[in-house]
This record gives C-alpha cells, sequence and structure tokens, in this order.
C-alpha cells in the first residue's frame, strides 16, 4: 500500500529549520572541499571535520554499544546498538543499518549515524547493526557490496556476537542514501545467493531516500540541481568514484530499474519494502521509479512522500518529520513482526 503525499512538490514549501539550513551548508562545503580535483578525497582533512561518537558500553537512554570486528585487514566492522530488556518481549528483531554518504564519506561512528541508529535501537525498538563499510573512490565498486553481505554471513555464522534477545529470524535491512542503495542490494544478494543464510532470514527492507540515478536527467534533478547536500554535481562526482572504469549511471548498481537492471520479479523471497523518498530531495524521481519498479515485478512495497522534506531529513532531530519517520520505520517492523 502507498502512502500518498498530500501536495506535490512544486506546490509546497521547503520545511527546513534555520539550525537545519547552517548545518547542511557546513556539511556541504566540508565535502566539497574536502575533493581534490584529481577525484580523490582527503581523509586527513576529512578525519578532522567528521565529528565521531566513540561506542559506549554503559546505556545512554537505554541503549549500549559497541564496535564489533568482523576482518580487520579490510577495516570492515560494525556498531551494535543493544537496546535494555524488554519487559514485554523476549526477543527482538535486528536492524542491519547502512549508512549514507554517497559511498565515499561518513561511517557508522560518525556523530549523526551514531544518534539515529540509537534512536532505532530505542524506538523500534530492535538489536541493530550499523556497518562500516569500504568507501569510493579508494575502494569501488562492488566493495561496499561485498563488505555489506560478508557482515551478513558474519551474522549468520557468528550469531553468539550479539545479544541473546536478538532474533535473526526478524531481520531487517535497512539504509539511507547510498545506504538504502546498498541495503536493497543486500536484499537481492541474499535472494540470489547459492549458499543460503541459515539464521539470518530478512524479512523486510527500509529504502531511506536511496542513492539511484542513471544517465537520464529527470524532472526533480533538473528542478533541484543546486540543492545542498546531493547538487547534481556532486551526485555525479560519487557515481565517477564509485562505478568502475569505463561505466555509466546507467551500470545496474545505479540505475536499479533501468536497462541493465539486476530483474527481482523471480527472486523468491525478497522482502517488503519501505521506500521514502521527500518533496525538496533531487534523487525523489528516483526513488519513485524505484518504488513503482518493485510494485511491477510483484514484490509488496509501500511509498512515504514527505512533500516539504529534504534530502537526509531524518537525521536532524530538530526537524519534526524525523520523528515522524522513526515511528514509521517502528510501524512497518512491528507489522511484519506481527505477521510472522
Amino acid at each position: 500500500m502507498a502512502t500518498s503525499a498530500k501536495s506535490s512538490s512544486s506546490s509546497s514549501s521547503l520545511d527546513m529549520p534555520w539550525k537545519t539550513r547552517v548545518a547542511i551548508s557546513i556539511l556541504s562545503r566540508v565535502t566539497d572541499y574536502c575533493r581534490r580535483p584529481d577525484g580523490t578525497i582527503n581523509r586527513r582533512l576529512l578525519g578532522f571535520l567528521d565529528f565521531k561518537s566513540p561506542p559506549n558500553p554503559t546505556p545512554v537512554n537505554g541503549v549500549s554499544s559497541s564496535d564489533v570486528p568482523v576482518d580487520p585487514s579490510r577495516d570492515l566492522w560494525f556498531r551494535l546498538y543493544t537496546p535494555a530488556a524488554s519487559t514485554t518481549s523476549p526477543s527482538l528483531p535486528v536492524l542491519v543499518f547502512f549508512h549514507g554518504g554517497g559511498f565515499s564519506f561518513l561511517s557508522p561512528a560518525s556523530k549523526a549515524y551514531d544518534a539515529v541508529c540509537r534512536r532505532f535501537a530505542r524506538k523500534v525498538p530492535a538489536v541493530v547493526v550499523s556497518v562500516n563499510y569500504r568507501l569510493a573512490p579508494e575502494h569501488r565498486f562492488p566493495s561496499q557490496y561485498d563488505d555489506g553481505f560478508d557482515v551478513l554471513r558474519f551474522l549468520d555464522d557468528e550469531s553468539s556476537v550479539l545479544p541473546p534477545i536478538a532474533d535473526l529470524s526478524k531481520c531487517f535491512l535497512a539504509g539511507d542514501s547510498a545506504g538504502g542503495n546498498i541495503a536493497h542490494y543486500m536484499a537481492v544478494r541474499a535472494c540470489q545467493s547459492e549458499k543460503k543464510l541459515q539464521r539470518v532470514r530478512v524479512v523486510g527492507l527500509v529504502a531511506i531516500q536511496p542513492f539511484f540515478g542513471g544517465t537520464e536527467r529527470t524532472e526533480s534533478e533538473t528542478r533541484l540541481e543546486e540543492a545542498p547536500l546531493v547538487s547534481v554535481r556532486r551526485t555525479d562526482w560519487c557515481w565517477k568514484a564509485l562505478l568502475p572504469e569505463g561505466e555509466d549511471r546507467d551500470h545496474w548498481a545505479a540505475n536499479v530499474s533501468g536497462p541493465n537492471a539486476v530483474d527481482v520479479a523471480g527472486l523468491e523471497g525478497f522482502p517488503a519494502t519501505l521506500v521514502v523518498a521527500a518533496g525538496f530531495d533531487p534523487l525523489r524521481d528516483w526513488q519513485k521509479r524505484y518504488y513503482e519498479w518493485l510494485r511491477r515485478s510483484g514484490k509488496e512495497a509501500e511509498l512515504v512522500d514527505y512533500p516539504t522534506m529534504f534530502h537526509a531529513f531524518y537525521i536532524f532531530p530538530e526537524v519534526a518529520q524525523s520523528t515522524e519517520l522513526i515511528r514509521k520505520v517502528k510501524d512497518f517492523i512491528q507489522n511484519l513482526v506481527t505477521r510472522e
């Protein structure tokens, strides 16, 4: 079932608090400044500007966290968030989360994503696994997808690293922006894998403003060409940094429903999907196409459209719709858990 916007972005006004405007402006300038003309990123400088939150084994607002290594040789690890023991349920679903950042920036330790995952753990509630995957351009496609699926395999093989309340038979994949893209392809890989996951059973997918694209310029990209964070110039750079040399944005990793798409129609077990879009996000048309493509492919999908919102709005707690989205994700997860 789709949740339709009450009004289109063309007839709505951008709703962005001044505090958020300042934060987004600074973040946009930081990422631009750290990108070198030769296509590389000044990681040393970025490290000073990307404020981090350490793991905290002492519960804060009822949630504790720790970092779990998977493969130190490639710095593959995840941050584990465990809510206080529930008095109403002996077990909790597991939410495997992939952060955004255009495949090139940020990490689970980045302050904003640490806070978001804490909110998911507390509000859903769920045991949250936030994946630290390798970044482009140092590590191009398919590094990010390989890392993501290796974490799923690790959870399948080493489930004892999770707290006893974690129920891997009720596993949800989630991510925003680039992370939403990765979460989709993790669902595809889980269905395609010859060696099926034994303990991990993916029952839901949450794609929050997923980062998809193509060689075509959509109406939303043209109208919002200079939007903060995800201007066309920045997204083009991110795709160039990620994709294999010589490939364009119609590569299947970018254009999820395009001419080279990985067909999901015949994939058994592809999970029910919640797609989140926003009226002032240049990627909105790609996100809506993704939802429509899933429906045409015979998959269960729901679209939630926030017509006055912008890309990454939900990581800013001062934005009222951020709380609304967390509540929507909670309802989506709990409805599927109840159905199971």
